[in-house]
């Protein structure tokens, strides 16, 4: 087994470091958040750090580099108030991962990439066209992290998009049958193609202890 004790990480190159750190969580969700301007430029960008915060109320939230340099995302979502959050599927990887390079702030990612820009119910912020789980957002809140100075970004989920083959009666989405993608570290896709779901776990009766 390779073993990286701190000493070996904090004396990696940082490239290498960077690899290793981002990896060794696990998958990770892979999105394409949609924003846009109060001056009318629409945005959007790929994060692989969408996580659960709660369901009553339904909220999301996603980290953020430091601002220390522009973030038009960030930028946008402070003007308006209202962002998307769309699943990135097989058939999109290249196009969405494209999104994180670095463009000036009066052009579009939908325009550079080919993503479908589109939009639902007269929400402010864009969709992208395609995408299989559609989220509305509206900013609640964020958090600033002291420890490496980044910004939790905290969502309330406004309305939920799904191709309709993708919703179970209980109300599970099966991201399977969608070909939703994961990010295995900064770069590396991956698209799971099973589900196994197990019912709510409750105790063994054997090892509850008696108030006896």
């Amino acid at each position: 087994m390779t073993t990286f004790t701190e000493q070996d990480i904090n004396g990696m190159h940082h490239l290498n470091r960077i690899n290793l750190i981002n990896s060794c969580s696990g998958y990770k969700s892979a999105n394409l958040i949609g924003s846009k301007g109060s001056d009318g430029v629409s945005n959007v960008a790929v994060f692989s750090s969408v996580t659960h915060v709660g369901s009553n109320p339904p909220l999301l939230g996603f980290f953020l580099r430091p601002t220390t340099v522009l973030r038009n995302t960030y930028e946008n979502i402070k003007a308006t108030g209202k962002y998307t959050i769309n699943h990135i599927h097989e058939a999109i990887i290249e196009e969405a991962h494209h999104t994180s390079a670095k463009y000036d702030s009066s052009i579009s990612e939908f325009d550079v990439t080919g993503l479908e820009e589109t939009y639902i119910d007269d929400f402010y912020a864009p969709f992208v066209g395609s995408s299989p789980v559609k989220l509305a957002m509206e900013y609640v809140d964020e958090y600033f992290i002291d420890a490496n100075d980044t910004i939790l970004v905290l969502g309330k989920i406004k309305s939920i998009y799904v191709d309709d083959h993708l919703v179970s009666k209980d109300g599970f989405i099966d991201l399977s049958k969608a070909n939703t993608a994961t990010v295995n570290g900064l770069d590396a896709y991956a698209v799971p193609k099973t589900n196994v779901r197990l019912c709510y776990q409750r105790p063994n009766p054997v090892f509850i202890i008696s108030d006896d």
